[in-house]
């Protein structure tokens, strides 16, 4: 699928690596609120190899690409939104919403009613933007440093 030089498609194992990059770009090097410690906390190093292509094989991948570059991706897996970055470069030019649509797609058509998230302060207000409101707000402990969260969800029509 394409809009505006965008396009989506499911990712496979030889994208793995280049997710890794997209996850730690938007961490580390997109408008944060988070302190360069907590972005450390929070990942330290490029996830890659076996535990990395494990995660991301248990779960469906919709990675978004613009002039052959990948600079997004979401997953998905029973109803969970686990993992929903955008590479800082492109953040703010509507990758989120259209990786976020195709998510929704799937999983109204594999019955889900419910989709749920743990948002990030960054990411929070994009969830909103398309429909998600705050459960609860979270205070995660990792290595050292506290990272707040937002437990978020959306029910599907």
């Amino acid at each position: 699928m394409g809009q505006g030089g965008l396009t989506l498609r499911a990712a496979g194992g030889a994208d793995y690596d280049s997710l890794g990059q997209v996850m730690f770009d938007a961490i580390h090097a997109g408008t944060s609120v988070y302190s360069a410690a907590q972005r450390r906390a929070w990942l330290d190093a490029l996830p890659t190899g076996a535990r990395w292509a494990a995660k991301l094989a248990g779960q469906q991948v919709v990675l978004a690409e613009r002039e052959g570059a990948v600079i997004g991706f979401m997953t998905l897996a029973a109803g969970h939104i686990d993992l929903a970055f955008v590479a800082a470069k492109a953040q703010g030019q509507g990758v989120f919403r259209a990786l976020y649509a195709q998510v929704e797609r799937q999983a109204q058509t594999q019955g889900e009613t419910r989709l749920h998230a743990h948002a990030s302060l960054m990411a929070r207000p994009a969830f909103e933007a398309v429909g998600f409101h705050v459960i609860r707000a979270e205070r995660v402990a990792r290595a050292g440093e506290y990272l707040d969260r937002f437990e978020m969800e959306k029910t599907l029509t």
